[in-house]
Formats: structure tokens, sequence, C-alpha cells
């Protein structure tokens, strides 16, 4: 199968780094013009810089805008103007008791996992519409179907994500724009990496400290290993094609086998 996304605009939210600067990275690999999308204007320019040095005929745009916002998402449509494909891959987590998680963070995460995604989707979906055509994802994890302990708060935002994307695949029905959940799961990212380390030791290698959180927290991975965020990628790009006209409003997995259950 040969994809091809050539003609085709994109924006990854929360892309100067791991997943979302690897989604970024293989949907210009398929020929898609990129928008490169981070807090900072130095990390997000360099991720746009790190996506032409992997892609070197790649059309990359970096725009810095915090998207946790209704002013950052408002400035940042005035620098991109309309989309082919939207990644809502915008996302923190972070460790911590449930018991001891107050009202202000719970905000915070709804904030950043939930209402970026929903404000941007509101946003692009009308204009996708109207033209026939678009592609609309959500990453969301494995946190979203087994519920983390360490991250309650977290696991529940990326619930969430499942039934905005199938509320928004249902108003657009029929229109040729297809929405759909990422369920990514145990990722290779230097914020995992740091994540695994606190809870499995600081000072012991990273492969050792790798094999102890998978056997420790992430038992049921099938592949016994952390996913590399280029997989993820893969999947993102087929979803943004028309090859994958029929399949929308779904919740489709890459999460090593983690999540011990057939459906979703």
């Amino acid at each position: 199968m040969k994809i091809e996304l050539s003609g085709r605009r994109a924006l990854v939210s929360g892309s100067s780094q791991g997943i979302g600067l690897a989604i970024a990275t293989e949907l210009a690999r398929a020929g898609a013009a990129v928008v490169v999308n981070g807090r900072g204007a130095d990390k997000t320019n360099a991720a746009a810089d790190q996506v032409r040095k992997e892609v070197p005929d790649a059309e990359v745009t970096a725009v810095a805008a915090d998207l946790a916002s209704a002013e950052g998402a408002d400035a940042l449509r005035d620098q991109v103007g309309e989309l082919d494909i939207l990644v809502n891959n915008l996302g923190i987590f972070g460790a911590k008791p449930v018991l001891e998680i107050d009202d202000d963070e719970w905000r915070r995460y709804f904030e950043v996992n939930v209402l970026s995604a929903v404000r941007l989707i509101r946003m692009y979906l009308p204009g996708m519409m109207d033209r026939g055509f678009g592609r609309v994802m959500n990453i969301a994890s494995d946190s979203a179907v087994v519920t983390p302990v360490e991250m309650v708060h977290y696991g529940v935002t990326k619930t969430a994500l499942l039934a905005v994307t199938r509320g928004y695949a249902k108003t657009a029905a029929g229109t040729g724009v297809t929405v759909n959940s990422v369920i990514a799961g145990p990722t290779h990212t230097p914020g995992v990496e740091d994540f695994a380390h606190e809870l499995v030791g600081e000072d012991l290698p990273w492969d050792e400290a790798e094999r102890r959180f998978m056997k420790e927290h992430r038992p049921y991975s099938l592949i016994q290993r952390l996913i590399e965020p280029p997989e993820i990628g893969n999947l993102v790009v087929y979803l943004s094609s028309t090859q994958a006209s029929a399949t929308t409003g779904g919740a489709l997995r890459v999460d090593g086998g983690y999540v011990d259950s057939i459906l979703p």
C-alpha cells in the first residue's frame, strides 16, 4: 500500500518532541505539509528543523502557541488557516496518588488533555465538512481503558477523548470526514523515561529500568517493550489517507497488545 498525502495540510498539536514530533515526521514523509506546534518558539523551531533533517523536501511550519487556552488556539488559527488533517496530540501526565489531586489539578488536566482537542475540532471540523474531506485524530492512551492507579486524572482525560471522538464522528457523518482515536500504549519518550525512572529507581541504566518498568508496571504488554514513537506515527499516517475512508468513530490500538480486551 502506497500512502500519498501530497496536497494535504496537517497540524500536530504538542509536536515539539516525543510522539507528536514522530507523527509530524511521518506525515511529512508521506508528503503532507506539516504544522509543528509547541508552547515555546525555540523548541518548536528546533522540532521543525528536525523534521526537515529527517525529510529534506518537507514543507514544515513552526507555530508556537499554548493550545491549552482559547487565546492560544485562536492565535494558531490566525497563522495556520484551514487544515485537511488535525492530530490532537497535546497532553500532560504524571504520577500522583488520586486522593492528593485537588480541584485545580483536575481542571488543568482536563483543560490541556481534553479541551485543547475540543477547541481545535470545533475550529476546523466545519471547514473539513464543507470541503468534503478531513481527518481528525485524537491521541488517546491505553490509560483510557486501563485506568492507572498512579495517575487516575490522566486516565480519566484520555477516556473522555474516546467519547469526544465518537461524538464528533457522528457530527461529521456522511461528509467525507473521519474522526478517530488512536490508543497509544506505553511509548519510549523522554517523558516516559523520566516517569519510569521515578517508579523503578533513578540510578538504574535505561535498559534495566525499561525491563523493570514493563515487568512491574505494564506487565500485560505483549511485545514486552516500549513502543517507538514512529510506530504510532505509522498508524496516524494510514488514518490520514484516503485508504482509511471507511474507518471513523473508532478507537484504534497501537498499544503493543497491552489492553487485555478484544474491543476496542
